[in-house]
C-alpha cells in the first residue's frame, strides 16, 4: 500500500515540476553553465524546488539525492532514497526540441522500486511500481496502458542519445547492422521509455551519465520487461558513494541482444 501512495505523490510532484519547466519554456530564458560546462537554467532549479521541497514535506524519513542539490552524504545510511533529475535534458530544453523529462525514482537498498518520467512538451507520463508494473498515461487520449518490451530479434530499432552519440556506439551498430532495421535518436530518458513500449529495441550507453539520469528508466524498463546492466553485465544500484555511473549501460528487449 505504501508504494501506491508514493508511486501517487511522485506522479502529481512530476505533473507540477512539468508544468513549472513549461511556464518558462515559453519565455526568452537565460542558460547559465555549471563548472562541467552543462548548462543549466531556471526550469532546472524551479523544477528541483517543487519536487525535492514535495517529497521532503510527504516522506521525511527517507533521503533524497538531486542534481540540483549539493549531496549529502548521510543518504548513504537510509535504505530508502529517492533519486531526482528535475529537468533530464537541459540540452534538448535550449534546443527547444521537446525532447526532455521529469525524472523521480526511490530505491530501496540500492534498487529502484518506483520510477515515474514525465515528459512535460506532450504530457505522457511513464510510471512504474515492482509491485505494480509499468504503465504510460497518453498525455493526449488520457489512456493508460501497460508497457511491453518487444520480443523482436530482427529488424531492430536502435535508439540513441540526440547529444552524446560516441564512436563506440557506431562501430556496434555496425557490427550488427544484419539485424538492426532502423537507428532513431532521442533526448533525454525518453530512450528508455522508448524500449519500454516497443518503439524501441536496443539502447546502448557508453558514455557518462549519473545516477539521477538512469533511475527512473532502469525502474520502468525493467518493469516492462526489459534488460538493464551496465556494459560489464552487472548489476546497477543507486545511492552509491560515486553518483557517477561510470561504466556505461545498456537497456535491451531480449537476452539476444546483449552484443558486450
Amino acid at each position: 500500500m505504501q508504494q501506491t501512495r508514493i508511486l501517487q505523490v511522485m506522479k502529481e510532484l512530476a505533473v507540477e515540476a512539468g508544468k513549472v519547466i513549461m511556464d518558462i519554456y515559453q519565455t526568452d530564458f537565460d542558460v547559465d553553465y555549471k563548472e562541467d560546462e552543462s548548462p543549466l537554467t531556471q526550469a532546472d532549479r524551479q523544477a528541483n524546488a517543487v519536487i525535492v521541497e514535495g517529497l521532503m514535506r510527504e516522506f521525511p524519513e527517507y533521503a533524497i539525492l538531486s542534481e540540483e542539490v549539493k549531496d549529502d552524504k548521510s543518504r548513504r545510511a537510509n535504505a530508502y532514497c529517492f533519486i531526482v533529475d528535475p529537468l533530464d535534458g537541459t540540452k534538448e530544453f535550449v534546443k527547444r526540441n521537446g525532447q526532455f523529462t521529469v525524472n523521480i525514482a526511490l530505491a530501496h537498498e540500492g534498487r529502484p522500486i518506483v520510477g515515474v518520467i514525465y515528459v512535460p512538451v506532450t504530457k505522457d507520463l511513464y510510471y512504474a511500481s515492482v509491485e505494480e508494473g509499468a504503465y504510460k498515461r497518453d498525455g493526449h487520449t488520457g489512456e493508460t496502458k501497460k508497457l511491453l518490451v518487444s520480443d523482436k530479434v530482427t529488424d531492430l530499432i536502435w535508439v540513441g542519445s540526440k547529444s552524446h552519440s560516441s564512436e563506440k556506439e557506431a562501430n556496434l551498430i555496425k557490427a550488427h547492422q544484419e539485424v538492426i532495421g532502423e537507428t532513431i535518436s532521442a533526448g533525454s530518458s525518453l530512450k528508455g521509455c522508448m524500449v519500454a513500449e516497443g518503439k524501441a529495441d536496443v539502447y546502448y550507453r557508453f558514455g557518462l551519465t549519473c545516477e539521477w539520469d538512469t533511475a527512473a528508466m532502469q525502474c520502468i524498463t525493467e518493469q516492462a520487461g526489459a534488460i538493464f546492466r551496465q556494459m560489464d553485465g552487472s548489476e546497477m544500484l543507486y545511492n552509491r558513494e560515486n553518483t557517477l555511473n561510470e561504466k556505461g549501460f545498456y537497456i535491451v528487449n531480449r537476452k539476444d541482444n546483449v552484443w558486450v
